[in-house]
């Protein structure tokens, strides 16, 4: 089994908020009332009678919009972004390597398991890098006989002013090794330096770990491995599988490792950064600190959650987890999900406060979501399994989501794509709708014009399948009205900022407008908001 099929399982005013009053956004900070709210309630009268004299149209037709694809010149799965002067990199499963310098167009310099991919020096080579996992002769054989390298993450060490490559080797859905390579330079070559943790061994292949250097056997045996009439198995639903690691630095500046997939969740390991390895901690089992593993942040139980990665923002103060949910084909539901944490070890919790744990069940209930499948206007087909994200704070300060996305052309073929997101005035990620292409958010916020008219919106839901967001109309009316089939609501902007709050169907969306292109290159304004941990996306395309 690969990484592939392992787991199917109105025009006068801008409205601002301001107490119940609404100002211009943007404009001249004069103060009105609006005929669509009253203290704070929406005014369902006002509304009908609006509607009723505005007579709107509700279909979506996309006659006159150019459409394009985009093509990223690389497929690269799993991608994790590191910057290096004025070049983006990107790391990928199956020993892909790519870098750009304009988030769009990319280009290989590396890829596949070859002998001679120049990235990784002598890697397939090296007897020790697969002696446990991820080879068709590993202590716990590939299922498929062919060679598993998957996710790597690359971070700079400042104490050791090297590059440090984090990988894993994998053989089975839960039987893998995190590893670890260094080189003097981003392009490689990598050097295999060690193995870090192990998953999915028994009794019989414990003895090929380095388990019992830190827990007795008996330990091990009890917490690690179950016992079913004799039958041996890994405990998958407490520990984790060991892939997916992504490696950062906290606002003291600790170095810290995130990883896992699926079985017994998110883990969270120090790294001591004099020698790149992980630091086991004290076991703490009221606070789900496990002495080998380190503390479970999130998940458990064997539902879907994997491809973890941990941006702290300093101007937010917030650690950002991000993970994906789903099955990574693309009818699979694969998505993207954020949870935050004020502090690196957590909780992190999702917009309504939660955590999903071991025995919390459907995953589809936590986590904010961020990007799942979805159709817009100017894609020539829609996107399908948006998942297994980096993020990145760029020197400028914009923040960037860099995933790989699969599409609705009936292949499985994918390409890494790149979207801007912004913060919303409450700090939550909100991600604009197209890939980016050097868009700036105007700070002051926009001017009404821009704002008012129809909008193509992709409600992306919280659900987990293979169902694509297909748009449909909300009109945004200049007496701060929306309105679509079967909705009315109002919107409102904050005075001289770029925030917005889109009230309808008792959902609260806080958000964020952004003037960018879209994926055919024509200038539109979008929203992109945020309820009840699901994302609402919006485009208008000037007249």
């Amino acid at each position: 089994m690969n990484k592939f099929s392992r787991k199917l399982v109105s025009l006068g005013t801008c409205i601002a908020i301001c107490g119940t009053a609404v100002l211009t956004g943007g404009c001249s900070g004069n103060s009105s009332k609006s005929s669509s709210s009253n203290g704070g309630k929406i005014d369902m009268e006002a509304l009908e009678k609006e509607e009723k004299e505005l007579k709107p149209d509700y279909s979506v037709n996309y006659d006159g919009i150019k459409t394009a694809s985009i093509n990223a010149g690389v497929s690269v799965h799993d991608p994790s972004i590191l910057k290096v002067d004025d070049t983006y990199y990107i790391y990928g499963s199956h020993m892909s390597t790519a870098k750009s310098t304009d988030l769009r167009n990319w280009t290989s310099i590396g890829d596949g398991y070859d002998v001679n991919n120049p990235v990784y020096k002598n890697f397939l080579r090296n007897d020790d890098a697969f002696k446990y996992a991820g080879g068709a002769f590993s202590a716990i054989p590939t299922d498929d006989n062919g060679t598993h390298v998957w996710a790597p993450d690359v971070v700079y060490n400042k104490k050791q002013k090297k590059y440090f490559m984090y990988f894993c080797t994998s053989s089975t859905w839960n039987a893998s090794n995190l590893c670890y390579a260094t080189s003097e330079s981003p392009e490689g070559p990598f050097e295999w330096q060690g193995a870090l943790i192990y998953s999915g061994f028994t009794s019989d292949t414990l003895k090929d770990t380095d388990v019992l250097d830190y827990v007795s056997e008996d330990y091990a045996k009890e917490h690690y491995i179950n016992n079913n009439g004799g039958m041996e198995e890994y405990n998958y639903n407490e520990c984790p599988n060991a892939i997916d690691p992504t490696t950062f630095y906290d606002e003291d500046g600790k170095m810290w490792m995130v990883y896992g997939s699926w079985s017994g969740g998110i883990f969270l390991l120090e790294i001591d950064e004099n020698t790149g390895k992980v630091i086991h901690p004290e076991a703490d089992e009221k606070n789900n600190v496990d002495a080998y593993f380190g503390k479970r942040l999130i998940g458990g139980g064997h539902v879907a959650i994997e491809g973890p990665w941990i941006e702290y923002d300093k101007e937010a103060g917030y650690y950002y987890l991000f993970v994906s949910y789903g099955s990574l084909v693309s009818d699979g539901g694969y998505q993207i999900r954020v949870f935050r944490s004020k502090k690196v070890n957590g909780d992190y919790v999702d917009m309504k406060g939660n955590t999903p744990k071991p025995d919390s069940g459907d995953e589809s209930f936590f986590g904010l979501k961020l990007s799942g499948n979805y159709m817009l206007p100017s894609l020539e087909k829609a996107y399908m399994a948006t998942g297994h994200n980096s993020a990145l704070i760029d020197t400028d300060g914009k923040r960037y989501i860099v995933n790989h996305t699969r599409f609705d052309d009936g292949t499985e073929a994918h390409e890494p794509r790149v979207h801007q997101y912004l913060l919303n005035e409450d700090g939550w990620p909100c991600m604009l709708p197209y890939a980016t292409d050097g868009e700036t958010v105007s700070e002051k916020g926009y001017d009404n014009e821009k704002i008012i008219g129809d909008y193509y919106v992709a409600d992306q839901d919280t659900t987990v399948d293979g169902n694509i967001a297909e748009p449909f109309k909300l009109i945004f009316t200049d007496k701060g009205s929306v309105f679509g089939k079967d909705i009315k609501g109002v919107w409102t902007v904050k005075d001289g900022t770029y925030y917005v709050t889109i009230k309808y169907n008792d959902d609260e969306f806080k958000g964020v407008f952004c003037e960018m292109n879209d994926e055919a290159g024509t200038k539109c304004m979008t929203f992109s908001a945020v309820s009840k941990n699901k994302s609402l996306w919006g485009v208008k395309y000037y007249k």
